[in-house]
């Protein structure tokens, strides 16, 4: 089966073996893994497993999303090693797609015009030896799949990512910092303020409703005083 993750190609392979690439086992939680195209294999688990291995196999939580997720919500004591930077970059051209997206994606979705970290694998390399124990998380699953490869090819041996990422995580598994849960740190923008209006249209909705329901004598009055079309 294949599957794409930021650039990376992934073929997953049904195994349920206990041991990593690297022949070290891992606490008798069975990993999935993806094997990516280029030659590095990454380690899968799901937010339950990861947080055995925090817990019991001391892997460092390192989260590679932007600033604005990793503000609205991150693991207690995590590492912040951002993949993507926010792109303040002036040249007419990134000007143009800068506007184009915070009029569209940014408008809806909070999502910030980014560029890729030049200096992400060096900074990860400042903090911890090739032989850590890390735990890659992002929103989704995708960036921390590329994350990871950048870093086996860095020579980091130890590498696990959470399937598809922290949105998976329930409320309650992991210690948290932020304003909002794990799993809703990727949503901003006009699509959570769509939501509420969304719950206040409803709520009239059914009370008009309940009104009609019990008490069809007044609402064919008001029914009547309202201007005919």
């Amino acid at each position: 089966m294949a599957g794409i993750a930021t650039a990376c190609y992934l073929t997953l392979s049904s195994t349920r073996r206990l041991k990593t690439q690297h022949g070290r086992a891992i606490s008798g939680i069975p990993i999935r893994r993806r094997n990516l195209s280029i030659r590095a294999e990454v380690n899968f688990v799901n937010a339950e497993e990861a947080k055995k291995l925090i817990a019991v196999e001391g892997y460092s939580v390192l989260d590679i999303r932007d600033k604005s997720q990793f503000d609205r919500a991150h693991i207690k004591s995590c590492y912040h090693v951002p993949l993507f930077i926010e792109n303040k970059d002036n040249d007419p051209g990134t000007i143009i797609k800068r506007t184009l997206h915070n009029n569209f994606s940014g408008l809806f979705f909070g999502l910030p015009f980014t560029k890729p970290n030049p200096e992400f694998v060096q900074s990860v390399k400042s903090q911890f030896s090739p032989e850590s124990k890390l735990l890659l998380v992002c929103q989704e699953g995708l960036r921390s799949a590329a994350a990871a490869n950048k870093l086996e090819q860095a020579g980091f041996e130890n590498i696990v990512c959470i399937t598809s990422g922290l949105q998976t995580a329930k409320p309650g598994t992991f210690d948290t910092v932020g304003t909002t849960e794990l799993q809703d740190a990727g949503k901003a923008g006009l699509v959570t303020i769509q939501g509420k209006i969304s719950a206040v249209l409803g709520t009239v909705l059914v009370c008009a409703y309940l009104f009609i329901t019990f008490f069809p004598e007044q609402a064919e009055k008001l029914l009547q005083m309202s201007p005919a079309s």
